[in-house]
């Protein structure tokens, strides 16, 4: 991943100690095996475990090398969401920062840990996600669970605010679920700029609004035309069914949100694959003119962010880390999506066209472990270099392993 080193001398605030230190943390985490903690990285490279933690204390601004990741990857010809969202973080002990209750997906009940607030871009047309910052959410300590709410509302929006800047301009849908249907966030994100996608409940409080012609009497207009009930979709459009799901019915309106306080393109989205028994589930977006089969579309593509955490969980070590410092959390949490987006990268580089990305990231640290271990071998058995790669078996040796995607 040549890329690497050409990012590194673009950022400004990096000295050279710690620009070669994340050269090489990043293969590291690649090639080893087993968790990803100070003491496992010393034994696949150079440094120390105490050099390791201290290099992980020191601060870097994070945010500004998945950006020039960003400009390298992303071809300016696909279509572009983003999308926010957060993951949990078991930890045990006491002392470790921003230690508090937080949602686990996994087990659909809150649970004692950490979490990170990950904003994300994703390419719609070729199908993957990259990173463009993360921040470990506040535990909020000593408040209720309203003021809890509330707090952490507030940290996703200024996240998003502070972070704004650095999307990439051809962006205008910003897609989130259904935790952020909240009217402080729906707020910011229409006051930065960008039309929000998310989910619904599905008793959401709204009304029709009336468009026939004004009564012939005196007062003020006539604005709402009754309460929206999802089971009789009778007053909304029928826009047919998806063309690859054809048991899935679209019936889109724009109807007022009472919550949000705001006018909104909604999407019910009926699943009729057992007829006793349809479900459904309700989209919206403040953008009203939202086509409704585009609308499922871009929130569909959303899920792009959720292989970030997976392949992060299962490859760069996310979870791994042991440390308890506040700094040193949050450079593990980058430097282990950092690694995924450099990797994401590299492949989608080799991709031509604009066809669906297909990625492994297993298959990646394959091949990046036996790299590794045909370089030793070459540096310990005194092999010229040359002569091995140019073999007719080295490819073949250095994939062994990988699985297809």
């Amino acid at each position: 991943m040549t890329m690497v080193h050409d990012i590194l001398k673009q950022l400004p605030r990096l000295g050279h100690p710690q620009r070669k230190f994340l050269a090489t943390l990043f293969v590291t985490i690649l090639v080893l095996r087993g968790r990803v903690n100070f003491r496992n990285l010393s034994r696949y490279c150079d440094y120390s475990e105490r050099t390791i933690a201290r290099q992980f204390r020191k601060p870097v601004d994070w945010p500004d090398f998945p950006q020039r990741v960003l400009m390298t990857a992303l071809d300016p010809r696909s279509e572009l969401v983003s999308a926010h969202d957060a993951s949990f973080l078991p930890k045990s002990g006491k002392q470790t920062f921003g230690l508090g209750p937080f949602f686990n997906g996994c087990a659909s009940r809150a649970e004692r840990g950490l979490e990170i607030a990950t904003l994300a871009v994703v390419d719609v047309t070729r199908r993957c996600a990259f990173t463009l910052a993360v921040s470990q959410t506040p535990p909020g300590k000593d408040a209720t669970q309203a003021e809890l709410e509330e707090t952490r509302v507030d940290f996703d929006a200024q996240q998003l605010r502070v972070q704004r800047h650095r999307l990439p301009s051809g962006i205008t849908y910003h897609c989130v679920d259904g935790y952020y249907a909240k009217k402080k966030y729906i707020d910011e994100v229409v006051g930065l700029h960008l039309h929000a996608i998310t989910k619904l409940r599905s008793d959401a409080d709204g009304v029709f609004l009336y468009t026939g012609l004004p009564p012939k009497r005196r007062g003020a207009r006539r604005t709402y035309a009754g309460k929206v009930n999802f089971p009789d979709l009778s007053r909304f459009e029928a826009l047919g069914t998806r063309e690859d799901e054809p048991h899935l019915h679209l019936y889109p309106a724009v109807v007022w949100h009472k919550t949000l306080q705001r006018r909104l393109r909604l999407v019910v989205l009926l699943n009729r694959q057992a007829p006793a028994k349809p479900r459904f589930i309700v989209l919206g977006s403040t953008d009203p003119e939202l086509n409704g089969h585009k609308l499922i579309d871009l929130y569909a593509a959303r899920f792009q962010s959720e292989f970030l955490f997976r392949d992060s969980k299962q490859f760069t070590g996310r979870l791994d880390c042991q440390a308890r410092p506040a700094a040193a959390l949050d450079f593990h949490c980058n430097a282990s999506l950092a690694t995924l987006n450099l990797v994401r990268a590299a492949d989608l580089g080799m991709q031509q066209g604009q066809e669906p990305h297909v990625f492994a990231m297993a298959s990646w640290k394959q091949c990046q472990f036996n790299e590794r271990l045909l370089d030793v071998f070459m540096e310990h058995l005194a092999l010229d270099p040359t002569w091995v790669k140019n073999h007719a078996c080295y490819d073949e040796l250095r994939a062994y392993g990988a699985i297809a995607a």
